[in-house]
């Protein structure tokens, strides 16, 4: 079977390429020219570079290719211009769909990789009701709106066989920003903002590659599946696991309104686009921080796909602070 994956390069979308070839499938990896290829270095892997600000371009590389499935991970979750999460997530998608029809490829699934974001903050109300696919989507950042503009589009277009996924929060080895909660425990430093209670949900990378593959084999057309571990953690559950597996060392927990937050984003968002540089506190970011519930429903997944999570959050925070240590960046 051949099977194309975009955003392979990135943190889940090398994972899904190791499980690719592990099920010894003809592996085609989408890539920009100036990504970094350090984790697909299997020589088995084909590499396509695609442009997807350029439908015509994408459909030229890959008119001489044929693909049964396609998984597109591809996709921005910061950016300096707003703006940018509609041009990669939504129009990025949309060009990138339309090149592989114009190529008429033969697939047998379309996997899309979304995200709880596109829920936004519902259920607020404590106590809080878990966010289930039937949920009116109400997006309440810049990212979780282009997420949800490419669902939308995606179930406009006849007769692809598109399955959506929406993880919630994933971590794992070589992910970068829950990296930097493990750095700050690391320097004795716990920050975390707002004084109504939070509850948290994660979901091991792993996981979603075990996801992805189900959807690939199970997913029923035009329907979004949301996937996380099954559990809901208070807000401290996953500093203390990561200060557990870093030694225990001596740490400052901070705890900031809300207020200080806005003001602290505001201030990171103002600087970035002056830089030009991306900045890890922006406008979303608050959003995001600033959201209470994201308790999640997992019913239809475990029902329809047979999904069962193998990494509860104790087990996936031990292997990812010791690859983070044996990789030293920790």
């Amino acid at each position: 079977m051949n099977i194309l994956i975009t955003g392979a390069t990135g943190f889940i979308g090398s994972f899904i390429v190791e499980e690719a070839l592990r099920r010894n499938m003809n592996v085609w990896v989408a890539v920009r020219n100036t990504s970094s290829r350090k984790y697909l270095n299997d020589e088995r892997i084909r590499f396509l570079t695609l442009d997807f600000d350029n439908q015509e371009q994408m459909a030229a590389q890959m008119a001489n290719l044929t693909f049964d499935y396609v998984v597109h991970a591809a996709g921005i979750t910061k950016c300096v211009d707003a703006a940018d999460f509609h041009r990669v997530n939504t129009e990025g998608t949309k060009h990138f769909v339309e090149a592989l029809r114009q190529t008429r490829q033969p697939l047998m699934r379309f996997v899309y990789l979304s995200s709880l974001s596109v829920c936004g903050a519902v259920g607020e109300t404590r106590p809080y009701q878990p966010i289930s696919e039937d949920t009116p989507p109400q997006p309440n950042t810049e990212y979780g709106k282009s997420k949800l503009a490419a669902e939308q589009w995606l179930a406009t277009v006849n007769g692809l066989p598109y399955i959506v996924l929406r993880p919630t929060g994933v971590y794992g080895p070589r992910e970068r920003d829950y990296f930097m909660m493990a750095k700050s425990i690391r320097q004795h430093v716990d920050f975390a903002v707002g004084y109504k209670p939070q509850v948290l949900t994660f979901i091991y990378v792993l996981d979603v590659v075990q996801a992805v593959f189900l959807a690939l084999d199970k997913g029923e057309t035009g329907k979004a599946y949301i996937i996380s571990d099954g559990c809901d953690y208070d807000s401290r559950r996953f500093s203390d696991l990561i200060r557990h597996e870093l030694g225990n060392p001596w740490l400052l927990r901070i705890k900031a309104p809300l207020w200080l937050l806005r003001v602290i984003t505001f201030i990171g968002e103002y600087v970035g686009r002056l830089t030009g540089s991306v900045s890890a506190l922006n406008n979303d970011k608050y959003h995001i921080m600033k959201q209470r519930n994201w308790r999640c429903d997992i019913s239809r997944a475990r029902r329809e796909l047979g999904f069962n999570p193998e990494y509860d959050l104790e087990r996936g925070v031990k292997l990812t602070m010791k690859w983070y240590i044996d990789n030293t960046w920790l």
